[in-house]
């Protein structure tokens, strides 16, 4: 019988959730400001504060640089929660994206699929700092897309264009050769649906399960699924069945 993924010549991925944990960096990088009061910080709760002022800042100006709403997200979260902030945290909140983790699973996962796939990466991180965690990630990307040279933030449609025309551009792949490989429902696979993309959903929070949204801001309706996996792991494995 045929594999499921047969079809596909190149797998995009979204970076941030799916290949370099986020929240685990997002978090490590917020203590400094948490740190002023002594207080049990609910995780969930401060990370969900974390994505309604990051996505209100991308949708206001997509023009700015992921490190700049970074900063700026920092210094609103400092508001929102009564503590103090100065333009250097802030400025350190915004450059903690080279330290941000990747998953255990990522590198051994895209090493194995290089061998059968074009890898390619739609970010809304800047090139710096794609850059970074590519090198945490150990395997070389056919190709890197950042919101930095499209000019606007997932989940604005304009970016998954950018994907498919580009992917047709760069590898001579139609849609129907590409699949779409991300944890991010808002950012990723409702966009990616409305556009006819074949998507593979990592859920890594366990969304399916119960599980909370995060960092990530929640979706009002549930998106088409073609595939669904608990870690890079077992996508590997199947789409190389």
């Amino acid at each position: 019988m045929p594999s499921l993924f047969a079809p596909f010549q190149v797998l995009s991925f979204d970076c941030y959730g799916t290949l370099i944990d986020w929240e685990a960096g997002l978090w490590a990088a917020l203590q400094p400001l948490l740190a002023q009061r002594d207080k049990a910080w609910a995780r969930g709760q401060v990370l969900e504060a974390y994505a309604r002022h990051e996505h209100a800042l991308e949708a206001a100006s997509p023009g700015l640089a992921y490190e700049a709403v970074l900063a700026r997200v920092h210094e609103a979260l400092a508001g929102e929660l009564d503590l103090a902030t100065t333009p250097a945290l802030d400025r350190a909140f915004g450059a903690s994206i080279p330290h941000w983790p990747a998953f255990a699973d990522s590198t051994r996962a895209l090493a194995a699929l290089k061998e059968r796939y074009k890898l390619v990466i739609l970010s809304n991180v800047s090139r710096a700092g794609i850059d970074a965690s590519i090198g945490r990630l150990g395997v070389a990307f056919d190709a890197v897309y950042t919101a930095e040279a499209i000019g606007s933030y997932k989940p604005d449609p304009a970016n998954f264009r950018y994907l498919l025309e580009h992917v047709q551009a760069d590898f001579g792949v139609a849609p129907g050769g590409l699949l779409h490989v991300a944890q991010s429902l808002f950012h990723d696979h409702v966009p990616a649906r409305a556009l006819g993309l074949a998507n593979a959903w990592i859920d890594r929070q366990g969304l399916a399960d119960g599980g909370g949204f995060g960092a990530t801001t929640p979706v009002e309706a549930m998106p088409a699924i073609d595939h669904r996996f608990e870690s890079l792991e077992a996508f590997a494995r199947a789409a190389l069945a």
